[in-house]
């Protein structure tokens, strides 16, 4: 199958370039605009996605748009390399590169930055959940370890960009239902100019979920401004606040999960069912920041920003009821330094959180006896400078490092007398080194070697069973890495090919006692050996009388994660596959736009079997999935687009698990995925001017 895939891809391109010698550039439009064209910020290289020595993936408004627009889930997983997973709605977890392994839910061991803000708690844990799609205007995934600039973490980085690049002041507004009754509202004004512009937005979520007891509710309201003291100073502000509610049904056995695998999880001796634990998930974010760059010359500039946020948490589980509060501040600063052939970045990032953790016995739902009480004092920094070299011929050098520490510190209120539990992670530099020859206008050969460093969480030192695990190590390896990047026919066809192998040592991995409670231990080494590859092809030279543009596009991972030296309990699973990696996965589709504004997606998505624990006994079964989206634009009203869309997801009804349970007690692993599902929607944007 993937053999096929991968050969009807060749014979497109080779028709296509026969076909399409006398090319001639394509219009820069939200439609045509193609992968490469996209000036990608990560690392400060500020270029054209071609000409970045690095393993970035982006998605663009236009690469949103070809999805449903209540997840994110679909458009992360277009990414090579890229796995990102959903539990029951709501519930998120994200992975680059099989960092899967120490994260049963959430976000972790992944950096990640908002407009540049740091959105990763000082704890080392993400709520991407607290983002609504529709605040997000585009993301840069960098893949493999990025400390030289963004601090501590083997995993990658994440920076997610909210504004646009142009103002427009106006309003927009979407509405779309769909199965399992879902809806999803959002709606934004803009008002002022590009020199004093403020937006506001609002977003609601409800959906009664494809399995029993999975319904969300999630409200977010976001307010922003950008002001233009004068032509070298910007000032901007970001506010929201997030209340997010979904059910978490439990993970369910194989033989539960065939008989029948929208059921929740079942009661089983001392412990309840979900419905009974009333399982959930309870959050409210409120989040502040300010950033300010200045330009000093035509060399020179700074941007600093500071932050303030708070995580009111409530989780009824199967054990227990938890409940946390996470006020933390921080701020970043980045200094750059911009010559013809010389560019400099240097700078620092600190957090400082003061968390309260409280776990409670579980009575239906509703907090009984205190069970432990845990005060965490968490602060973190990290310094860094890069620089980049250019020099004749093509070539071009990038080295960076940062300095990265790190501190928590536990006092169990709890239990009288008892002594603070303390742990530094210090003196850890993490280097990236890049270097890059241009053999052609339009191709790109690179090589970098960068080392990881990821010291454990705050979740992961105080799991799930109570425990203080300050003799966690960080994780630290080396990533070595090379690619080819090639940008053809004026910019219509973009072919990236990167290899990479990634030796880690004390990894860390998640597993669950005889109670189903996670906790973690460092598994020796790891060899995290892959190829990622990507094409995007714009087969029409100019737009014609009856298309605007068709695009196809496809991505190609293929992973051989295993473990080199790991032993537990007198058992050894060195040589066997890191859980939950699929060893291929592909990825790709079509994008079809018309003169008269009728548009076409088409989505396709296949991953392998994977390992489901340490051992390699349990596999959750390899799944084809094909989705669609048809709809028409319209600005037929002066100043006003219209959008109406409707689609479908998992269009052949397969069942698979998505966001397995690694390790888990008892063989509970899977969690079932939506089957064949529908959706329509409407969207308006008015604009008070044109775009320019």
């Amino acid at each position: 199958m993937i053999r096929t895939l991968i050969l009807l891809t060749g014979t497109l391109i080779s028709l296509f370039a026969r076909a399409q010698q006398d090319s001639t550039k394509i219009p820069d439009s939200l439609d045509r605009k193609t992968l490469q064209e996209v000036v990608v910020t990560a690392y400060q290289q500020n270029r054209r996605l071609a000409d970045v020595s690095a393993a970035i993936g982006v998605l663009t408004p236009g690469q949103f748009s070809r999805f449903d627009n209540t997840s994110i889930v679909s458009a992360f997983n277009s990414i090579p390399g890229v796995r990102m997973e959903e539990r029951s709605p709501g519930s998120y977890r994200l992975s680059f590169r099989g960092s899967t392994l120490r994260s049963p839910f959430g976000v972790r061991n992944v950096k990640v930055y908002l407009d540049g803000i740091p959105f990763t708690d000082p704890g080392g844990n993400t709520y991407l959940t607290q983002l609504s799609p529709f605040n997000i205007q585009s993301m840069e995934v960098i893949k493999g370890p990025a400390g030289s600039l963004y601090g501590a973490g083997s995993g990658g980085a994440v920076l997610i960009k909210t504004m646009p690049d142009e103002w427009q002041p106006g309003y927009s507004a979407e509405y779309t239902f769909g199965s399992y009754a879902t809806n999803t509202l959002n709606a934004q004004i803009r008002f002022g100019d590009s020199g004093n512009g403020n937006s506001i937005s609002f977003s609601h979520q409800t959906s009664d979920g494809y399995r029993d007891h999975t319904n969300l509710r999630r409200d977010m309201a976001v307010w922003e401004s950008v002001l233009k003291n004068t032509d070298r100073q910007t000032l901007s502000s970001f506010v929201s606040y997030g209340d997010l509610y979904y059910q978490t049904p439990g993970a369910l056995t194989l033989a539960q999960y065939i008989a029948n695998p929208k059921q929740a999880r079942q009661a089983g001796g001392p412990n309840p069912s979900a419905q009974q634990a009333q399982a959930a998930i309870y959050q409210k974010t409120f989040m502040a920041a300010i950033s300010n760059t200045y330009h000093f010359n035509d060399h020179w500039q700074n941007t600093t920003n500071f932050y303030g946020a708070y995580t009111n948490y409530l989780n009824p589980t199967f054990l227990n009821y938890e409940i946390r509060n996470e006020p933390h501040f921080g701020g970043r600063t980045l200094f750059t330094y911009e010559s013809g052939i010389f560019h400099l970045n240097a700078g620092g990032e600190a957090q400082k959180g003061f968390f309260k953790t409280e776990d409670f016995g579980n009575s239906n739902g509703s907090p009984d006896t205190v069970q432990t009480n845990d005060m965490i004092n968490l602060w973190t920094y990290s310094l860094f400078a890069q620089g980049d070299f250019q020099f004749m011929h093509g070539w071009q050098v990038t080295a960076g490092a940062s300095y990265n520490k790190s501190f928590v510190g536990i006092n169990r209120l709890s239990v009288p007398g008892f002594t603070p539990r303390n742990k530094t992670f210090d003196n850890q530099v993490a280097p990236r080194v890049a270097i890059s020859k241009k053999i052609t206008d339009g191709l790109l050969l690179y090589g970098s070697v960068s080392k990881g460093f990821s010291p454990p969480t705050a979740a992961e030192i105080l799991p799930s069973n109570q425990s203080i695990n300050t003799n966690l190590q960080p994780e630290e390896g080396i990533d070595y890495e090379a690619g080819i990047k090639g940008d053809f026919f004026n910019g219509r066809l973009y072919v990236e090919v990167i290899g990479f192998l990634f030796q880690l040592q004390h990894a860390i991995v998640v597993r669950q006692d005889s109670s189903g409670s996670d906790y973690y231990v460092n598994a020796g080494g790891t060899q995290q050996k892959g190829i990622e590859s990507q094409m995007s092809c714009q087969l029409l030279p100019s737009p014609t009388t009856s298309f605007t543009s068709i695009r196809i596009w496809l991505s190609y991972t293929l992973d051989h994660f295993t473990y080199d030296n790991f032993k537990k309990d007198a058992i050894d699973y060195s040589g066997k596959y890191l859980p939950g990696v699929a060893k291929n996965t592909v990825s790709g589709g079509l994008d079809l736009f018309t003169t008269p504004g009728f548009f076409l997606h088409l989505t396709y998505y296949y991953s392998d079997k994977l390992p489901l624990n340490d051992g390699n006994t349990a596999y959750a079964g390899a799944y084809q999935l094909l989705g669609g989206k048809i709809g028409y634009k319209t600005n037929a009203i002066k100043k006003i687009n219209l959008s109406v869309f409707a689609g479908v997801d998992n269009a052949f009804n397969v069942k698979y698990s998505l966001g397995n349970d690694v390790n888990a007690a008892a063989g509970r692993y899977y969690n079932a995925a939506a089957g064949v599902n529908y959706y329509a929607g409407l969207t308006i944007n008015y604009n008070r001017r044109k775009r320019s």
